[in-house]
């Protein structure tokens, strides 16, 4: 990864306040304090929904939002924002999602496949408007659709799953036809070969075939018992080299410059070691990495004090953060989501600021 550091930028000085695995995770990915009350979208619902209202969007068929080997668990949902924004979990990288491909029951040629799906389609299509017909009968159209978000929003996602599973855009997820050494480049084959490794290919594919946004993640930092072996041997080799191929796979095929990349965890870990060789959770000062889109790489930001333990310049919160990876993608950070009930949120936090430094 240091040789790509050209091309990132080191944020030393974050500072958050949960330093609990289930509040932490919804803190960084929501730029909000978990509030039991109100169920706020993470960054990558807001990322899927702001995304497509940009100049030059491609329509796919693909979710746009999809995360890798369980992303954020609960974290990762759409919140208010509701299903059409919830990601899309591929369990195992590399291997294909249940149910993508027709069932036998539809198999044969080609277009023999593709007027059976149709029909199955539009056979759904009539289901759903005689459902519509009968709650709201005396409605036109028009204002059928909108007295029914919830049915909307189920139709929506129903409909993009019928056009996936009508297209060829479903091989992304397949690794057969990338090449062999990009793939042990990765840590996705060869020796040592690793399920993130397979998960930071599948991540390139899917940004190279136009999804706002994908989710990997990688476990077991939660050293509190000998961190130096976990961080030497799996930890650390498998989490730099897939990491470092991501960055330059993604500038080498010129998707760098429309990409942001966000590297981070729940909280930090305590500089100081502890009596049973290692280390507990630390949220007062820690460090996230970013890069790509309209950030300027090769750059550290803020720092520590002498012994780790607390920020000495230039403090960062989450929503300066996610302010920062949002102009970097081109959405206005101030932009403000609503609620069920009209109540509106800024994307990135109540009061998060883009990191000008980093521009």
């Amino acid at each position: 990864t240091a040789r790509q550091m050209d091309k990132l930028v080191i944020i030393r000085s974050l500072t958050t306040t949960e330093g609990d695995h289930a509040r932490g995770t919804q803190l960084m990915h929501t730029s909000y304090t978990p509030n039991p009350a109100i169920q706020f979208p993470s960054i990558g619902a807001v990322a899927a929904q702001q995304i497509p209202r940009l100049a030059g969007y491609r329509e796919i068929s693909l979710p746009n939002y999809i995360t890798i080997g369980g992303g954020g668990g609960g974290a990762s949902g759409p919140g208010f924002l509701g299903m059409v924004y919830a990601p899309f979990n591929i369990q195992n990288a590399g291997s294909p999602p249940e149910n993508l491909r027709p069932p036998q029951s539809v198999a044969g040629n080609a277009d023999e496949m593709t007027a059976r799906i149709q029909r199955r389609r539009r056979l759904w299509n009539l289901s759903e408007d005689e459902f519509m017909m009968g709650r709201v009968p005396h409605l036109n159209s028009q204002n059928r659709n909108r007295f029914a978000d919830a049915s909307k929003a189920h139709n929506d996602v129903y409909q993009r799953a019928f056009s996936l599973v009508a297209s060829s855009e479903g091989n992304v997820f397949n690794l057969q036809g990338e090449n062999t050494n990009l793939l042990t480049e990765y840590g996705a084959a060869g020796p040592g070969a690793n399920a993130f490794g397979r998960a930071a290919v599948v991540a390139r594919r899917l940004v190279e075939a136009g999804v706002s946004a994908v989710e990997i993640s990688m476990g077991g930092f939660d050293t509190h018992n000998q961190t130096f072996n976990a961080h030497r041997t799996t930890l650390q080799p498998n989490l730099d080299r897939a990491m470092a191929a991501l960055v330059r796979d993604l500038h080498d095929r010129g998707l760098w410059g429309n990409t942001v990349l966000l590297w981070m965890g729940e909280f930090g870990r305590t500089p100081r070691i502890n009596q049973n060789v290692g280390r507990d959770h630390w949220a007062r000062c820690w460090s996230v990495v970013v890069g790509g889109g309209a950030i300027r790489g090769g750059q550290v930001y803020g720092s520590t004090n002498a012994d780790g333990t607390d920020v000495r310049d230039n403090p960062v919160r989450v929503g300066d953060v996610f302010a920062t990876v949002y102009r970097a993608l081109g959405i206005d950070p101030a932009t403000q989501v609503r609620d069920a009930i009209g109540r509106p949120f800024a994307i990135a936090g109540g009061n998060g600021r883009p990191i000008e430094a980093l521009f």
